[in-house]
Parts: C-alpha cells; structure tokens; sequence
C-alpha cells in the first residue's frame, strides 16, 4: 500500500460522505488500512494525511450523550420495525451524517444487553410504549456458550459471502445457508473455477447483503459480479459474525 492509493482511498471516502474527510477510525473500517500502512513513513498524523489529500481536517467532537445515543437508536429501531443490526446502524449513517456511528453503540454492549437498556428506558416513558414490542420480539439465545450447531432454522441464521471467480478480479457477494450447496451451484455456471474469500455468520443475511451489495453499488460489472479492489476485499474480511 503506497502513499498515492492511500490519498486516493481517503477522496473517495470523502466523496461518498459529501466532502467530508474520514476519521482515522473509519478509514481503517471502510477500507482495511491500518495506522501502521502509513505511520510513521508517510505521516505522523492523520490530519497531515487529509490535509494532504486536499481536504479540511476534521474538528474535534464532543461525544454523544448516552441519553442521546439510545433515542437515535430507538428512532432507528421505529424505522425499521425491529431491532437493528450492525449493518443497519452503517447504512443509516452513511444516509444521515448526523447520526451516530456503529461504533460509538458499541458502549452499548451486546445484543442482549441493548434490548435491556432500551427496554429499560421505555418502560416509564408513555411516548416509547410504542417500541416495548420490539423489544419482546428480538430472539435472544438462552445460553452464551451453547454450539453453533444447536441453532434452529427458524433463527435465520445464516452467511454472507464473497467468492472471487477464478484468476479474474470478479467478485460476488451473495446469502446462503449452506456454503459447500452454494460453491457448487455457482461452479456449475462459471467457466473458471470459484475461491471462496470470506464469509459472515448473521441472522439478518438479507440485509447484510443488501449493505455490501449497496456499498460497491458502483463497482458492479453489469451483472452479478463486482470489480472490487484489495482494500474492498481486506474491509469484507473483517466482518466475522453479525447479530
């Protein structure tokens, strides 16, 4: 990773933000370069590196209030009828600058823990009786240490994940769940034979697809692969297990 693709991932960040520079944070996140790909041989601050890509550094923030931080998420979970995931939270930022990012829910905790605070904030407050049920509808598993394979069907859990056709740069994103059926279905219509890249375990494999499909949007070869870049492989790759 040179000097020139770094500047140029960092504009088309910027780009897709409206002009606004990322964080060092989100760089990183977006795109899979660490601090150590440009520190200390090309900068030694992140705002030297926007500066030089011809943008404004970014001003301090003042963190967001925790009270703050729960009404944005309970607005977000009256948007989508449900409990959001982290997909949903990344989608909703990049549509709403003011909104805050995944990672500052992290404070938040785990699935169950969220459902407890959000339910604990609603439950004395008449204008938030409406998000009480979605609270009783999130899916909740018993015990933290049971297996994977004690995970019923009706969970939705499934993968998303990414294939590389052959010695092509193609890529495709796509939702399954049982990744050898679907390697097979797909290497029976391609000419060279596919690799497995990545895959991420969800119980939202719809909208997680339809988050990466919708952020390489414009990547997209006319069909249903995509010309994706190593940065774009590496920011796939970090995404494990989402629930």
């Amino acid at each position: 990773m040179n000097k020139d693709q770094i500047l140029i991932e960092i504009r088309r960040l910027a780009s897709i933000a409206g002009g606004k520079a990322p964080g060092s944070q989100r760089f990183q996140s977006e795109t899979g370069i660490t601090k150590s790909d440009w520190y200390p041989n090309y900068w030694l601050r992140w705002g030297d590196a926007v500066s030089e890509a011809g943008l404004e550094r970014n001003k301090l923030t003042v963190a967001i209030s925790t009270e703050a931080l729960i009404k944005n998420y309970i607005q977000l979970i009256r948007e989508l009828g449900r409990f959001p995931i982290e997909g949903d939270i990344r989608v909703k930022q990049k549509q709403d600058k003011t909104f805050p990012s995944h990672s500052a829910f992290g404070r938040f905790g785990n699935k169950a823990e969220r459902v407890t605070q959000v339910r604990s904030y609603c439950e004395n407050r008449p204008d938030y009786a409406d998000v009480l049920p979605f609270c009783n509808d999130v899916p909740l598993r018993q015990n933290s240490n049971e297996s994977k394979n004690a995970i019923t069907e009706d969970q939705n859990i499934g993968y998303v994940y990414l294939i590389k056709h052959g010695s092509r740069r193609e890529y495709k994103i796509g939702k399954t769940i049982n990744r050898v059926r679907r390697e097979g279905e797909h290497r029976l219509q391609l000419p060279e034979k596919l690799q497995p890249i990545h895959y991420i375990e969800t119980d939202d494999p719809s909208g997680i697809e339809n988050y990466w499909q919708k952020r390489f949007a414009d990547k997209r070869m006319g069909g249903e692969f995509f010309a994706l870049t190593d940065s774009d492989v590496r920011a796939f790759k970090k995404w494990k297990r989402i629930y």
